[in-house]
This record gives structure tokens, sequence and C-alpha cells, in this order.
């Protein structure tokens, strides 16, 4: 067993996942959905229009952390990954 330094977290029992093998969980077919507040859809995605302050939205995530679309619905999320041959789980 080692420490983690950063962390002093146990390595055996919290193992460290790196961004790159996120990118490669799942080969390329896990996906997350996570609910999100439309006041930090901006930071997320630059390119969405300026969305109404205190909603709660839901955006569909690639393994490393891409985000991939944005919905009102975790419902909508959901079924935009299966439509992408996508596995998605949530994340709180």
């Amino acid at each position: 067993m080692t420490e983690n330094k950063q962390t002093g977290t146990n390595t055996a029992t919290n193992p460290v996942i790196t961004q790159d093998a996120l990118a490669h969980l799942g080969d390329g077919r896990l996906a997350y959905v996570k609910q999100v507040r439309s006041e930090d859809v901006a930071s997320m995605f630059p390119q969405a229009p300026q969305i109404a302050p205190g909603l709660t939205l839901f955006a569909l995530h690639a393994a490393d952390g891409t985000p991939i679309m944005l919905t009102d619905t975790r419902e909508s999320a959901i079924a935009s990954a299966w439509s992408n041959e996508l596995e998605a789980v949530s994340v709180h």
C-alpha cells in the first residue's frame, strides 16, 4: 500500500484515476449525466445561448469530462447517450 502525498489517502483503497485513463474508460462508450445549474452552463458550453438563472438542467459528458449535450431532463440526456451508442451513468 502506498500513501498519496497530495491527499494523504491510501491508494490501495482509493486509487487515483488519471484523465487519460478516464478518456479510455469503457472504450469510448461510457458517458455520464450530471445535474447542473443554469448559472454554470456558460463555463461548460460557451456556445450556448444565455439561460435564465435558477434552472436545473442535465449535462451529458464523455468519460473524460468533455461536455456532449445539455437538456432540461435527465431522461433526455440518457436518451441522447443511447442514441449515440453510449452507456450513461449518473454522478452527483
